[in-house]
């Protein structure tokens, strides 16, 4: 006779697609994102800051990291332990890690896109990923206060 020994319960949940290193692509990321947070159904806060992060991400990645012929990875981690949504686009073009811009930086018509990923992200960072790409993440907390 085998007994089954009790599962511990999932904890973790995770997606993760390959896009286009192209606005379509970035446009994908969005809904996609989007349908799978709707799936965890997380709080309406969460998911609209989450949507708006991978939205910016995504289009830096399609518009500053994309290397020809390369795409970029969308992940998306869920941890129930610890509270956590952590995003993840990670793209081909390594170099120079990019930086929130002061506010003298944003004059023109570009350079806001990581002070809103700054305000609506619990923390972000950067790191670079070998052989020559980098990885742009943010987390937000999933929890009420």
């Amino acid at each position: 006779m085998s007994a089954t020994l009790p599962q511990a319960p999932r904890t973790v949940a995770t997606f993760a697609q390959l896009l286009s290193s192209t606005r379509r692509g970035a446009r994908l990321a969005r809904l996609l994102a989007t349908t799978q947070l709707r799936t965890w159904d997380l709080s309406p806060d969460v998911t609209e800051r989450a949507e708006q992060i991978v939205a910016e991400l995504g289009a830096n990645a399609a518009l500053h990291g994309r290397v020809q012929g390369r795409d970029f990875r969308l992940a998306l981690t869920l941890d129930i332990t610890t509270g956590l949504l952590r995003i993840a686009v990670t793209d081909a073009k390594g170099g120079q890690l990019p930086v929130v811009p002061t506010d003298s930086a944003t004059d023109g018509e570009t350079g806001r896109g990581l002070l809103m990923v700054s305000a609506l992200a619990d923390r972000w960072g950067t790191e670079p990923h070998p052989p020559g790409g980098k990885t742009v993440w943010a987390e937000v907390s999933h929890r009420s206060s």
